[in-house]
């Protein structure tokens, strides 16, 4: 078997896949056995440790595309939301996104619907690849190699089952949810899948996260390493968020107390990489990108960074397309002028609007995308923690996000004394933490809330209920059109 492997968008549209694979029938005839220069074999592709380790950095690579969490993706997320107001009306920097407008053929759908299976195919890939062909990489190197591939095609599951299908808690994951590809694709002929049902597609996101904390390595030897590779606790951390997307209180809190086991500050996680709050939010987000809050982030150099409309900083802020609302989140009482996050904005004295500068001003935006930070976990921890009835230690850990940017504020009494004003108060810190790091529409649509109207000088944007359509994105028409049992 000789397998060609092409750089393109897709072969299948439903597999979405980065590799084009071709197979050639085996002849006794000597030079019918010859592999072409273009083309690598099945088991040389396998047949050395630097090519696996290629294939691993392939779909970190996947991960970190444009049009995923490298790139627009976390806009189009956060712009769901009501924080920020378009200046364009450009569809090509997530107009759509912010309007509600997409339909299964808009480019932005087709996109990032390709490149996440093509993450979770090269995943299966390589999966299967390091199974078939044993001792070429020892065992716990392939062992490791094999979680990370789990830990990548889980966060990929569960960034698409967020976005196209219906949320988990509507009716406990009974919805139709996305088709669950778990074997490598080589060619078109298994286009034909049809979809599993939501829970069916945490589960297996759930599985997979079990199975790469169990295998995963506690730390690498650098921080860069650290940051930049899946960690036992970068499973860990993920199974927070995904727990918490299902409402699974009690569940969150167990993963979250492995990586924070204390009941007051200062948090720190005690095994394995020691992450913990970045005592400047400031540096850690602008400058040293590799800290211990760091848990998970997508680097940048001058050899691979984005640029121009598939930049976050040239998005926010080197073009201006999006400016602070000022009735969102940047006017909150609970986001003081003296808190370090303001930091992270700009300023344009001309036309008095804020725009989000945590990814740069001026290109090369050579920034960190963080995809998980040490305070996420902290924010997920509180919630679970103020549902369940525990306000002191969710008041805790609340208190230890926001006094790190701003250590002089007072959270009013009536903001903690019950579970629901505590909740609240915490979903408020989300949206200043971790704003533009496309957090906001899934922490609507988890809590089953109305998509906010925006209402801009030039552009507004109605208000989604849950029940609209809209409310999650449509289909990719590729995968309607090559998946004939999509709709069985």
């Amino acid at each position: 078997m000789n397998i060609t492997y092409k750089s393109t968008r897709k072969f299948g549209a439903a597999l979405g896949v980065a590799f084009l694979v071709s197979i050639s029938s085996c002849s006794e005839e000597e030079y019918l056995q010859q592999v072409p220069p273009t083309q690598l074999s099945d088991s040389d592709i396998f047949s050395t440790p630097a090519r696996i380790e290629g294939l691993v950095n392939g779909i970190y690579s996947s991960l970190k595309g444009a049009n995923f969490y490298g790139g627009r993706l976390l806009l189009f997320l956060d712009v769901r939301g009501e924080d920020f107001i378009n200046t364009t009306a450009n569809s090509f920097t997530g107009y759509d996104a912010w309007a509600h407008s997409y339909n299964s053929a808009s480019a932005d759908i087709l996109n990032v619907w390709s490149t996440g299976y093509t993450t979770i195919n090269r995943a299966n890939v390589l999966i299967e690849g390091l199974t078939a062909n044993p001792g070429v990489v020892d065992e716990t190197t392939a062992t490791g190699y094999i979680a990370e591939a789990k830990f990548l095609r889980a966060l990929s599951y569960y960034t698409l089952v967020t976005i196209f299908a219906r949320p988990y808690t509507e009716d406990n994951g009974a919805s139709p949810g996305l088709p669950l590809r778990l074997i490598a694709e080589l060619t078109p002929e298994n286009n034909g899948l049809a979809r599993s049902t939501v829970a069916q597609v945490y589960t297996q996101v759930l599985q997979d996260l079990d199975e790469a904390e169990a295998d995963l390595p506690e730390a690498y030897s650098t921080a860069l390493l650290n940051t930049t590779r899946a960690h036992r606790n970068t499973a860990i951390a993920l199974k927070t968020r995904v727990y918490l997307n299902q409402g699974n209180w009690n569940a969150v809190i167990a993963e979250a107390s492995k990586i924070v086991p204390q009941t007051s500050a200062p948090f720190s996680a005690t095994a394995g990489v020691e992450n913990t709050l970045h005592g400047d939010i400031v540096e850690a987000l602008a400058s040293n990108f590799t800290t211990a809050e760091s848990i998970f982030s997508m680097p940048f150099t001058n050899l691979d960074n984005l640029g121009g409309q598939s930049a976050l900083g040239y998005l926010y802020n080197g073009n201006s397309e999006y400016f602070m609302n000022p009735a969102g989140i940047l006017g909150s009482s609970q986001w003081a002028e003296g808190d370090a996050r303001r930091e992270l904005l700009r300023f344009n004295g001309t036309n008095g609007r804020y725009y989000l500068g945590k990814y740069g001003q001026a290109a090369p935006f050579l920034r960190y995308i963080p995809v998980i930070r040490y305070a996420e976990v902290l924010l997920n921890y509180a919630e679970a923690a103020a549902e369940t009835g525990n306000l002191a230690l969710a008041t805790e850990l609340l208190e230890a996000v926001h006094h790190r940017s701003d250590p002089d504020y007072v959270f009013p009494a009536s903001a903690t004394a019950t579970s629901a004003a505590l909740i609240t108060s915490i979903e408020t810190e989300r949206r200043i933490e971790l704003l533009g790091e496309g957090f906001r529409s899934n922490d609507l649509l988890r809590r089953l809330y109305t998509i906010p109207e925006k209402v801009g000088p030039a552009f507004s944007a109605s208000a989604v209920a849950p029940s609209a359509a809209n409310y999650i994105w449509p289909m990719s028409n590729d995968e309607i059109l090559t998946n004939n049992l999509i709709f069985d």
